[in-house]
């Protein structure tokens, strides 16, 4: 049974190799690829490796992809394995029909035609009439030697003189024109060719097999680069230039890196960086995404360092945040303002491009700041604005405990702004204990018993959390009390539920149960009503933001105008109980009460 190339490539491209082996294998990383014993002969010393598309044995030879590996492990023919492995893939197995047949046949028709032409263009570039291409390509820093690797070339002035030259080699105008390089005939015209006095760029499979060409005009003209057609071998979207030689270079550690265009690619390649790819003139799409993955866990994606790459890093991001595993990240560089990689990669040389690798960023980090420039945090609303934007952002990762570990960080990093940014109110905090052997009736012992009754109210009602961790996280508290509230608030960011007894067990695995203890303890004194177990939540909410109120009178006062304003423009249950707690709190500490901590 014959089947499509295509589909056979297909497979292969939705099955992680890995993934397969070790069902059989035990496999350890090695690097960025795995190895083990090998299962097809006895050995203690693992000799068996596998790639992300082939495994190869040291000792025995064995070699080969999924498919073969189906076939020597299970003992299964070939089509057995190949349904095996596509019901896994969600793929059906094409039917072989003659149709199918005549399609399969007619796809390797066409990858001979623009074969053919690639050496016709290539071979143009080097005759006189391509002298100006090819000073063009020369002008751009290229050499003759990776001109012919990329098989760089000419498509001529003359209409009608591809057609004229390949059908020497019995290539008809129609075969042309389902390749891609001719338009379909109309009522007023026939078929013209399709690429005319432009420099041309063969655009190859990850197999190195050419599939379509772009061009790049010469001189006045739009669009200034064109990409071939969709055709039977070509789609845009879930191809990379480069990728062939890519591929390849990634094998042995190259790291891999998204650049914008055909000429950014080949000066990179040229200066040493062979992980290089494109899109071809789009945004990234998600097939080219899965495809970086193939070649590496954590590609590069280089962007300009101007508003205009900001913005496509933060498309790229938003689009592959879903697809994010513990496995496959990405990195995020910016290149100098005003430069791109292939005027860096020729005036200061490979150190300068290695310098915008080594400054990339890992998604995680770079993140908060793609979202945080998209809403600012200038004021109450755009901070409020932000944190539901960075809680979005996070709730997109498709993986719960990646999704869990995204949304901790980026709060994290959201308090850490809004601590270092608010200015402090009277002396800098200092590191002091919160119970005293003897308690001493002083303005510092009432503010170690402020802040240890605001841990010890969320402790026995961290449903309170969500609504009170931003002001929670601006007070200045002694170092004990510190650290506890530091694992509550990473607690909340990812527990499923807010529940007091599972707070409490998971500060005792964390090694806080002392703290814990000593910020629920009766000693020195007693703690309110509101703190203690049987309190209502509106007790418990008012209790909270009174106590709050009392170590800063300031930040209460902000918290009721934003309240106002939430509920203003959002009129709900939850927006009126909050709003009413802390009025609550607020009118209290106006008329003097200082609440259970009035004798301290």
């Amino acid at each position: 049974m014959a089947l499509p190339p295509e589909f056979l490539d297909e497979l292969r491209a939705r099955t992680p190799l890995a993934s397969v082996v070790g069902r059989r294998v035990k496999l350890a990383r090695s690097g960025r690829n795995w190895k083990g014993c090998c299962p097809f002969h006895g050995e203690k010393t693992p000799s068996f490796y596998v790639y992300d598309d082939h495994y190869h044995c040291f000792g025995c030879g064995a070699h080969g992809d999924a498919v073969t590996f189906v076939m020597q492990s299970q003992g299964a023919g070939f089509v057995e394995a190949v349904e095996q492995l596509a019901a896994e893939a969600g793929l059906d197995v094409p039917k072989p029909t003659p149709a199918a047949a005549e399609a399969a046949r007619r796809r390797l028709d066409l990858q001979d035609v623009l074969e053919a032409a690639a050496g016709v263009f290539q071979r143009k570039l080097f005759l006189p009439e391509g002298a100006r291409a090819l000073d063009y390509l020369r002008g751009r820093g290229l050499s003759e030697a990776t001109i012919r690797r990329f098989s760089l070339g000419w498509s001529g002035e003359g209409r009608g003189a591809l057609a004229a030259e390949l059908s020497r080699q019995d290539i008809s105008p129609d075969m042309l024109v389902r390749a891609g390089l001719m338009t379909e005939p109309s009522d007023d015209r026939g078929s013209r060719e399709f690429f005319f006095n432009r420099v041309m760029f063969p655009i190859r499979d990850r197999r190195g097999r050419a599939i379509s060409f772009g061009g790049r005009i010469m001189g006045d003209g739009q669009p200034k680069y064109l990409n071939g057609p969709e055709t039977d071998l070509f789609s845009k979207r879930r191809t990379l230039f480069g990728l062939d030689f890519a591929r390849e270079a990634a094998r042995g550690g190259a790291v891999v890196v998204a650049v914008e265009g055909y000429m950014d690619v080949i000066a990179l390649h040229q200066a040493g960086f062979a992980g290089a790819v494109a899109p071809l003139g789009t945004a990234l799409t998600e097939e080219q995404l899965e495809e970086l993955w193939r070649l590496s866990p954590a590609p590069v994606l280089c962007f300009d360092g101007d508003k205009a790459g900001a913005r496509a890093a933060a498309r790229a991001a938003e689009l592959a945040l879903p697809l994010l595993t513990p496995e496959r990240s990405l990195r995020l560089a910016a290149l100098p303002s005003g430069e791109d990689p292939d005027t860096l990669a020729r005036r200061g040389g490979a150190p300068a491009f290695q310098g915008v690798l080594d400054a990339a960023r890992p998604l995680s980090e770079a993140l908060f700041d793609l979202v945080r420039e998209s809403t600012g945090e200038a004021t109450p609303e755009q901070r409020a604005a932000l944190r539901g934007r960075l809680e979005e952002t996070a709730g997109r990762i498709r993986d719960k405990a990646l999704a869990g570990e995204y949304r901790r960080m980026l709060l994290d990093r959201f308090y850490e702004r809004r601590a270092a940014a608010r200015p402090r109110r009277g002396a800098p905090a200092v590191a002091r204990p919160i119970l005293l052997n003897r308690p001493v009736p002083s303005p510092l012992l009432a503010e170690a018993e402020r802040c240890r009754t605001l841990l010890a109210i969320l402790l026995r009602h961290p449903n309170l959390l969500h609504d009170v961790e931003e002001a929670l996280s601006r007070i200045d508290l002694p170092a004990p009390l510190l650290r506890l509230r530091d694992a509550i608030l990473h607690w909340s960011a990812s527990a499923p539920a807010l529940d007091s007894d599972a707070l409490i067990t998971h500060l005792t695995s964390v090694g806080l149960a002392a703290d814990a203890a000593q910020a629920l303890s009766v000693v020195p004194y007693p703690l309110p009503a509101c703190a203690r177990p049987g309190a209502q939540p509106a007790e418990a909410e008012a209790g909270w933001w009174h106590f709050f109120g009392l170590l800063d009178p300031g930040g209460l006062e902000e918290e009721v105008a934003t309240a106002a304003r939430e509920f203003a423009s959002r009129p709900d249950e939850a927006a009126h109980r909050r709003l009413t707690a802390l009025c609550t709190a607020r009118d209290a500490l106006r008329r003097g009460e200082q609440g259970q901590d009035a004798d301290l």
